[in-house]
């Protein structure tokens, strides 16, 4: 079974879909890399103009599959699979649509905060509590920061608390709150919406958007990895992933 799902909505439309709901579509190198080849392969298409990413089962996507994650051997691939993705989606010439349900947590609510255009269900529950893990948000920051003002990430990075998507609204991380119900048509209504614009100037209003910022996000991504690799190398962090498996409390030396 496929770990990312394709689906043609229409001849522009492709959705995509994270496969893994058992595991609340946590994230693994091998999903990782299906959903880079996936937006690749629709990058290339010649009518494809709009990209919808979901989830598949109760939640969009919680992050870092923390079994994988505790292996050391896998953490630089990890993290350079994460931090790919995350270039990749931001960056594609496609316009990104993120249809969020659940919970988007942790490197989840990072590709969705990556997505041009974000809708959710009423009741997701959106954060980033890897400090809980022992861990550093350091690839999803230069997003965040893109989108939300400096005391709204504070509060979600060092208190690591997950907020509900009325709240994500009105700090800016999320564009539209809908009924799980109506949580695809919002999305295709986006869709039809940006399909409306000329492809061309779509493109280069993306780019330049890009370009206002006085970094990359892939120049941000590149110097955020640094930290995320420093604490995934960290005793902090294999106590905090050891304790989430063990489904106790992180034992924190001060």
């Amino acid at each position: 079974m496929p770990l990312v799902l394709i689906e043609k909505r229409t001849p522009q439309i492709t959705v995509l879909t994270l496969n893994r709901p058992e595991r609340r579509n946590a994230l693994t190198i091998e999903l990782l890399t299906e959903l880079m080849s996936a937006i690749h392969v629709a990058s290339e298409e010649p009518h494809v103009r709009i990209l919808i990413l979901r989830g598949a089962g109760a939640a969009f996507c919680t992050g870092l599959d923390l079994k994988e994650a505790a292996d050391q051997a896998k953490a630089h691939a990890t993290a350079e699979a994460v931090a790919n993705t995350l270039i990749t989606v931001s960056q594609t010439h496609l316009i990104t649509v993120a249809a969020v349900h659940g919970a988007a947590v942790a490197g989840g609510a990072g590709i969705m905060s990556a997505c041009d255009f974000v809708v959710a269900a009423e009741r997701t529950k959106i954060g980033y509590p890897e400090v809980r893990r022992g861990l550093v948000a350091g690839l999803v920051m230069t997003l965040l920061r893109r989108q939300i003002g400096e005391r709204n990430m504070r509060e979600l990075l060092l208190g690591s608390e997950l907020i509900d998507a009325q709240r994500a609204k009105e700090i800016g991380l999320v564009n539209r709150v809908v009924t799980q119900d109506d949580l695809m048509s919002e999305a295709l209504k986006f869709a039809e919406s940006a399909l409306q614009g000329a492809p061309g100037a779509l493109a280069k209003t993306k780019r330049l958007i890009e370009e206002l910022w006085w970094r990359s996000v892939k120049q941000d991504v590149d110097l955020t990895l640094k930290y995320h690799m420093q604490a995934r190398e960290s005793a902090e962090a294999r106590e905090g992933i050891a304790a989430f498996n063990e489904k106790r409390k992180p034992k924190w030396i001060a």
